[in-house]
């Protein structure tokens, strides 16, 4: 059983690479991409619906609606987009290409926009 969920949770970094290169493809229609956008940026947000650090449900939000998500965008997605976007993301994680990079681009974001935040706060608080 230990196995099954290795390869589900194996199968859902794929999914979501796959639904990142979906997103970059031109094919891919402008509602899908914004929702795919949304479902990359949640998979490696540091921010969660509920934080991980709360018993049981913290990370059941995760086991749940990131499926859900990339489900629901693969649904958007033009099939030959979706098969060609997942052999690529297959072949990626084969050969080891690092992936990881999402993750970082996506903490970036967030520290650009608490960094907006104190800035805008520090305007108000300091007139």
């Amino acid at each position: 059983m230990l196995e099954s969920w290795k390869r589900r949770a194996q199968n859902l970094r794929a999914d979501i690479y796959a639904l990142y290169l979906a997103y970059r493809d031109p094919r891919t229609p402008g509602y899908a991409r914004l929702f795919a956008a949304l479902v990359v940026g949640y998979a490696f947000s540091p921010v969660d619906l509920i934080p991980d650090f709360v018993p049981v449900l913290g990370h059941l939000d995760d086991l749940v609606l990131v499926p859900l998500g990339v489900l629901l965008a693969l649904k958007m997605i033009p099939p030959a987009v979706w098969a060609e976007s997942h052999q690529r993301a297959q072949e990626a994680i084969i050969s080891g290409q690092p992936v990881r990079w999402a993750a970082v681009v996506v903490v970036l974001t967030w520290l650009l926009f608490l960094a907006l935040i104190a800035v805008g706060l520090w305007k108000i608080l300091v007139r």
